[in-house]
């Protein structure tokens, strides 16, 4: 039963169907969205690869199709091309129809609320490492992010990442349901929403934010690069 490759394919349909809609016109950001979705397959796809070397987590060959890039899966890395495709949906969908900025009051609240917090977990928890790197790399991206951007695309970026929480429950709840995917409780801090490890919540808004971050720093430069006065 292939239900990874399913599970794949489900996500990314709709988002994909939906892309040529008139009013959001996805497919006219694929220029900066494929890169965007390359620069986070190659860093994840690297962890994912040493994770599941040191038994962090691991796959159930019962609902895989068998072929692996080294030790992951296809499906694997298919879900770091489709799932990132899907948000970065979600992320300009939104944008296109709410024009209103709704968390764009608490953004700030919300950012440091992350940058106090999960460093703090990290560190007395330096053992588990799935929940300390997690908690680390999403820290470290929102000071960069926050670097490059200011507050302008976080709080797009969280109403975004709220609606996303949706299908992520439905995937991921499959994923760690069955389990087509497997995790070592001695990695991580062992408390869960349903069969989901708490540590997947920061583990998919990192690979949010990180791919929306290259996006949309492609975006903008494509724009300064448009609208630069010519040389006299």
């Amino acid at each position: 039963m292939y239900i990874y490759l399913y599970l794949n394919i489900f996500t990314i349909l709709f988002p994909f169907l939906l892309s040529f809609d008139k009013k959001v016109a996805f497919y006219k950001n694929w220029g900066a969205l494929f890169p965007a979705i390359l620069v986070n397959a190659a860093f994840f796809i690297a962890w994912d690869i040493l994770f599941t070397e040191t038994g962090v987590w691991g796959f159930n060959p019962d609902y895989l199709t068998g072929i692996y890039l080294y030790n992951l899966p296809l499906e694997e890395v298919f879900f770091f091309i489709t799932v990132p495709y899907a948000c970065v949906f979600i992320y300009d969908v939104l944008n296109a129809y709410i024009t209103r900025d709704l968390l764009e009051p608490y953004t700030k609240a919300i950012a440091v609320l992350i940058l106090l917090t999960l460093p703090f977990i990290a560190i007395f928890n330096i053992e588990k490492i799935y929940t300390s790197v997690t908690f680390s790399l999403l820290a470290i991206m929102h000071l960069v992010h926050i670097r490059f951007f200011k507050m302008q695309v976080l709080s797009r970026f969280y109403l975004a990442y709220a609606v996303h929480l949706v299908p992520f429950l439905i995937v991921n709840g499959v994923l760690t349901y069955l389990p087509i995917v497997w995790y070592n409780n001695d990695y991580n801090l062992n408390r869960r929403i349903g069969t989901i490890p708490v540590e997947d919540t920061m583990y998919s808004m990192l690979m949010l934010l990180l791919t929306i971050s290259v996006y949309e720093g492609l975006r903008q430069h494509k724009k300064v690069k448009q609208y630069k006065p010519l040389a006299v």
